[in-house]
């Protein structure tokens, strides 16, 4: 039986190494160029920005002409022209300046958060694809090796040697094994068409299978300083502290009496008059809450701050908990599966008929879903240090 293992292991040896020359760095830098959404969010900062510019101009200027025809006619004719502008108090143009920068660099924040967001989808993609590539090695494998021992048996029943339980046996563990193949096989599709989307419509292919080499977490208090100081998510949310403080400094100064300054030109009676005009405005209903608004505007984004600070800390350290128990249970299991050699001392058993047909079928079965397990233990484990980690994409 063994040439069925060597085959396919043959095979195996033939087609990964090319496809594993495609790392997850390759798969995030092709996607961050051709990501329909990160293009769009990209052009929408842009727009953001603009607008965010575009808040700290002067107001229009107003031209007025007037032209009034006396009575009686002896009275002669009147004509007024009027340019006038109108200025907020000095100091607010400061502030709307200090606050436009601030916004704007809130989108900047803003842009990475989202282009992370989509480069941890597709990293999380990646490394799902890696576990179900090596389950499909696993599974191709027991197939290969099924499809064997139903071969041996059926030749052994034909020449009278074997008998037809056996090979009804192996047919019915053939159907099982054929079943997770397809299955695992659908999940391969679905995950590298899931890439192709996150690729801008592009197709690409990811069939590595094993994983990479992850940054080390030693210390959760050091691992939550970094993320506060790099993650954008909260790099943004914590500028809305900031953005409210310049808000509220404009609101004062906004409260201040607006000035206008302009020319004024009269002509009446064959008499021209020119001058210049001043004026101002009371502030009395336009901005009467806006302070209070303010005020009540960085009250809520200072607590707003705070709760995501916890918020995060929080879910950090459920994740770097669950990082710990996941290396624990993964040490353990490579440690009993380097030394377990049961596969082969069942094979041997089969051989030589110290075990049956269904004995063989159940304890192969025991051993790999107790691998299967491990599989799925190692996936965990990458996918968790993975989230752990998204604020560094």
């Amino acid at each position: 039986m063994k040439k069925f293992i060597c085959a396919m292991m043959l095979t195996l040896a033939v087609t990964f190494p090319v496809l594993a020359q495609v790392s997850i760095e390759d798969i995030l830098v092709e996607i961050e160029k051709n990501n329909k959404t990160l293009q769009a969010n990209a052009q929408n900062t842009e727009a953001q920005k603009l607008a965010f510019k575009s808040n700290n101009p002067l107001y229009n200027p107003n031209v007025e002409y007037d032209f009034m025809y006396g009575f009686p006619v002896n009275a002669g004719n009147q004509t007024d022209f009027l340019v006038n502008q109108t200025f907020d108090f000095p100091t607010s143009y400061g502030k709307r300046k200090q606050l436009s920068e601030g916004r704007i660099s809130q989108t900047d924040f803003q842009l990475n958060a989202s282009r992370q967001e989509i480069l941890f989808d597709a990293q999380s993609t990646c490394l799902e694809l890696i576990y179900q590539n090596k389950l499909q090695i696993q599974i191709q494998e027991r197939k290969a090796y099924t499809e064997g021992l139903l071969e041996s048996f059926e030749k052994k029943l034909s020449t009278g040697e074997g008998n037809i339980l056996d090979v009804n046996k192996a047919k019915l563990q053939l159907i099982e094994i054929n079943k997770d193949y397809q299955l695992n096989l659908s999940q391969i599709n679905q995950l590298t068409q899931k890439l192709t989307g996150l690729n801008g419509g592009e197709p690409l292919r990811f069939e590595a299978i094993t994983y990479p080499v992850m940054d080390s977490m030693d210390d959760f208090e050091e691992l939550f300083e970094e993320i506060q100081a790099k993650d954008p998510t909260m790099q943004f949310i914590e500028m809305e502290i900031s953005a409210a403080q310049k808000q509220l400094e404009l609101s004062k100064a906004l409260s201040l009496p607006k000035l206008e300054a302009g020319y004024r030109h009269q002509a009446i009676l064959g008499q021209r008059f020119n001058g210049f005009h001043f004026g101002t405005s009371i502030p009395l209903w336009e901005n009467k809450y806006k302070v209070r608004q303010s005020e009540a505007e960085l009250s809520s984004s200072s607590l707003k701050v705070v709760q995501y600070q916890n918020d995060k800390y929080s879910s950090s350290l459920q994740l770097y908990e669950k990082y710990e128990k996941l290396s624990l249970t993964l040490n353990e299991y490579k440690n009993v599966l380097s030394t377990l050699n049961s596969k082969d001392y069942l094979d041997k058993a089969l051989e030589v008929g110290y075990i049956s047909t269904i004995e063989y079928f159940l304890e192969s079965n025991y051993y790999y879903m107790a691998y299967n397990n491990y599989l799925q233990t190692e996936f965990e484990y990458y996918a968790t240090i993975a989230e752990i980690l998204k604020f560094r994409l």
